[in-house]
């Protein structure tokens, strides 16, 4: 008997435990859960809005050199990568004349043959009358003179050019700058062509002044009215280790270019790199360009703001005890970095901010 009464008021402990728990989580569940926030402090800070515009390094100006006249490259001097002087020889064009010029040309050396040995025996006889002193000086000199214009003219038939007047052959192929060659797009037996009317014409090599650089890239259309000629860029150039370099915007095109659906206006900036850091042409660089700039101004994370129109937000908290309780208040803000915006009039340095909602 006893046994059973025992297990009678177990049983009713139980039920009445059962459903007391459950009176209490039906309570907890019918209460209004407190959410509880991060809270963030304005801090003084200095802010930039920037650009980005990609691009290439390249020499302001490369120079194209081509022969001044057509034939086929007999040697050639210098390879890409080497320094070369202005004036300094890059290679020499063989001329190969046709055959009717050929056939004209062996004429005028058998002409000039003939002239130039009469006037080596009109100059002989001349010049034993002189010795003799049987003429003036002034005639003798007259058939001095006659005798080397007539060499003169065989040279030039046969050679093209006399050899006191070698440096000038348009068959030596000379830089017009000093700089370094960048390339060089022939080989001693290719065929060259001058430039003409029909035709640009063969190119010899491709020289540049590699101490006067540029970048030149895109940028958006979005953005290219807040930049100007003069503005300083920053270069940041992937192959050195992304090293940085400072530049200076120097041109802004006025006409944009559709490119993936948006238009891209061209932009050039002149680079400033120390001597002790060798840059070639080709090379790939980000260009970032300060929009606007904002120094010692309030500021909170922009994620914290609440558009509204023109009208703009933050929760500023006025309690903490027994829950957080947050006040709605309107600002003034001004230019944002895309992280963090200024903050002109609304609140202080001392309030605290509603932000992101604290996890369980």
């Amino acid at each position: 008997m006893k046994t059973k009464k025992f297990l009678k008021i177990a049983l009713l402990v139980v039920i009445a435990a059962l459903f007391i728990w459950t009176f209490v989580f039906l309570y907890q569940k019918s209460q209004p859960k407190v959410t509880v926030y991060e809270t963030i402090v304005p801090e003084v800070t200095d802010l930039e809005k920037t650009t980005v515009a990609t691009g290439k390094v390249e020499p302001r100006d490369e120079v194209l050199i081509k022969p001044q006249i057509s034939g086929i490259i007999a040697e050639a001097y210098k390879e890409a990568g080497q320094s070369v002087k202005q004036g300094e020889v890059l290679a020499k064009v063989k001329v190969i004349p046709e055959l009717g010029q050929l056939n004209s040309a062996e004429s005028r050396v058998r002409l000039a043959e003939i002239n130039a040995a009469q006037a080596e025996t009109d100059f002989a006889r001349t010049q034993k009358l002189y010795n003799d002193k049987l003429i003036s000086a002034e005639e003798y000199e007259k058939g001095e003179v006659s005798v080397k214009t007539a060499k003169d003219n065989l040279e030039i038939v046969k050679e093209g050019i006399t050899k006191n007047s070698a440096s000038f052959s348009s068959t030596l192929i000379r830089s017009t700058i000093t700089g370094l060659i960048l390339d060089v797009p022939i080989k001693v037996g290719n065929s060259v062509i001058m430039s003409n009317t029909f035709n640009d014409g063969t190119t010899i090599a491709t020289v540049a002044n590699m101490n006067d650089l540029i970048f030149r890239g895109n940028i958006d259309e979005t953005e290219v009215g807040r930049v100007h000629e003069g503005m300083p860029v920053k270069l940041t150039i992937g192959a050195l280790q992304n090293l940085s370099f400072d530049a200076t915007l120097e041109y802004i095109s006025p006409k944009g270019v559709e490119e993936n659906g948006a238009n891209q206006f061209e932009i050039k900036a002149a680079i400033a790199a120390p001597d002790s850091v060798q840059i070639r042409s080709g090379y790939s660089a980000n260009a970032e360009i300060v929009l606007d700039r904002a120094q010692k101004t309030l500021a909170v994370p922009e994620s914290t703001v609440e558009f509204n129109g023109d009208s703009t937000f933050v929760y500023v908290m006025t309690d903490s005890v027994p829950v957080q309780k947050f006040e709605r208040r309107p600002i003034q803000v001004g230019m944002s970095d895309g992280i963090k915006i200024a903050i002109k009039s609304g609140i202080s340095a001392q309030d605290k901010i509603r932000g992101t909602e604290k996890k369980d």
